[in-house]
């Protein structure tokens, strides 16, 4: 579990890379946007294909809250963040400025239990983890 989720994140800048050049090279964010989230679409459905999971019944679909739903609607502001600024900002600072932010965010969420998580009081030592994070974020920027 926790080397999928390096893998994921180690994949985040090489996304934003990839992503933005398309932008550069078509020039249009949204064009960009639309490639990115099809050819996402193209990979999901080619490993169901593979893995062959039964889809939810009627019943699961209609106990879901309704911010479960909106999970691609935010990563939107995350794709054409990335296709917009990546490049511009270099892979360093604007990895660092998302993850930052993540944490932060992260951290709020779990301290309340929001959007389905355990709650996980944001205790000092965490959020010394947090200014931390900013720490680095300004040395990455810095230097």
């Amino acid at each position: 579990m926790y080397l999928l989720a390096v893998a994921a994140g180690a994949a985040n800048p090489a996304q934003a890379g990839a992503n933005a050049q398309l932008k550069k090279s078509v020039d249009n964010a949204l064009f960009s946007a639309v490639v990115v989230y099809f050819s996402g679409l193209l990979g999901v459905m080619l490993i169901q294909l593979i893995v062959r999971h039964s889809w939810p019944g009627a019943g699961k679909l209609a106990q879901t809250p309704w911010w479960a739903w909106t999970g691609g609607l935010l990563s939107i502001a995350a794709t054409l963040a990335g296709i917009t600024f990546a490049q511009k900002m270099g892979s360093g600072v604007f990895t660092g400025i998302t993850v930052t932010a993540s944490l932060m965010t992260s951290i709020l969420l779990d301290n309340f239990g929001w959007v389905g998580f355990k709650v996980h009081p944001a205790s000092w030592p965490r959020l010394v983890g947090c200014a931390l994070m900013i720490a680095g974020l300004w040395m990455v920027a810095k230097f």
